[in-house]
């Protein structure tokens, strides 16, 4: 049975990956299973300097998820390429660098820096709902994400992954900006906008009043728009939210999706990620299928 997938260029033993923001660098993880198990791990988001992050509180638990305002709190990627990647190099699992930037000129100074780093992808995030600078400024427009993606492009050396929001009209337009920008790839979604009250102060729950939900409230959406956009773009989509076990990754697979990321799920089920993979191979054996590129698009509409 062949779980192997190849992004543009990212080879992948498995199309199960840790979704950036909700995996650390993995040490955490590390102790509760073999990180050799997965395809592949988004780390947190990084930027060009060291990052505190939002005021607390940070995150809300709401009916079928979490709201989140953490405010990509990181160490900075000097950091990162110094006391990550060698722990991370332990394990044969592809490491994909997700980045974020307040300008263009920042995205391009840590795609040129992890360029000659020992990553195998950068995923540009430009749908962080919950930073008031950058990130969500660009991802809202097709014109933003094709600023940012065409210069980040010249520079990156690597599989270049856009990142998409779905805090937008039409995801598909996007995600067609990405791709005609220099895009290799794009992944989706990133969290929905949302806002808790606690109903005893009056007043709101997180610090930054907003903040992204993830978490299976919002699989449906999560899978109809990757529906959308892979019937929109050549290149492949990695598909994200609410994802809690193989179930809902062969959904996302059969919508389009060539990979999937599980984050929220992992708060909730630590062994999340390898109980998917090996889910996904019961799932080929009972239906027939010897490699997983076959599941990728085969939906019967």
């Amino acid at each position: 049975m062949d779980l192997s997938v190849n992004i543009a260029g990212l080879k992948l033993k498995n199309p199960i990956i840790a979704a950036s923001g909700t995996f650390g660098f993995g040490r955490e993880f590390s102790e509760f299973f073999d990180l050799n198990l997965m395809g592949g791990i988004s780390v947190k988001g990084l930027t060009l300097n060291p990052r505190k992050g939002n005021a607390p509180p940070r995150i809300a638990e709401t009916p079928a998820g979490i709201l989140n305002s953490v405010g990509l709190q990181n160490p900075g990627v000097h950091a990162f390429i110094r006391d990550e990647i060698p722990f991370l190099r332990r394990f044969d699992t592809a490491i994909i660098a997700n980045i974020a930037g307040n300008t263009v000129d920042d995205y391009c100074r840590i795609a040129e820096i992890l360029s000659d780093a020992d990553i195998d992808a950068i995923e540009l995030n430009v749908s962080c709902p919950n930073v008031k600078e950058g990130c969500l400024m660009f991802g809202s427009t097709a014109e933003g994400i094709s600023k940012v993606t065409a210069a980040v492009r010249r520079v990156c050396k690597k599989t270049l992954i856009v990142k998409l929001s779905p805090n937008v009209t039409d995801i598909t337009e996007m995600a067609k900006a990405a791709e005609d920008s220099g895009a290799d790839s794009v992944s989706l979604i990133n969290t929905l906008l949302g806002m808790a009250i606690d109903i005893n102060t009056k007043k709101p729950i997180l610090g930054n009043v907003m903040g992204g939900l993830s978490g299976p409230a919002v699989k449906p959406v999560a899978v109809r728009m990757v529906y959308q956009v892979s019937k929109t773009v050549k290149i492949p989509v990695i598909g994200m939210g609410g994802i809690s076990g193989a179930e809902d990754a062969v959904e996302f697979l059969l919508a389009g999706a060539s990979a999937v990321m599980i984050g929220t799920a992992g708060f909730v089920n630590p062994y999340v990620w390898v109980e998917t993979v090996e889910g996904l191979k019961r799932y080929m054996e009972r239906h027939g299928f010897e490699k997983v590129t076959e599941l990728t698009g085969a939906l019967l509409d």
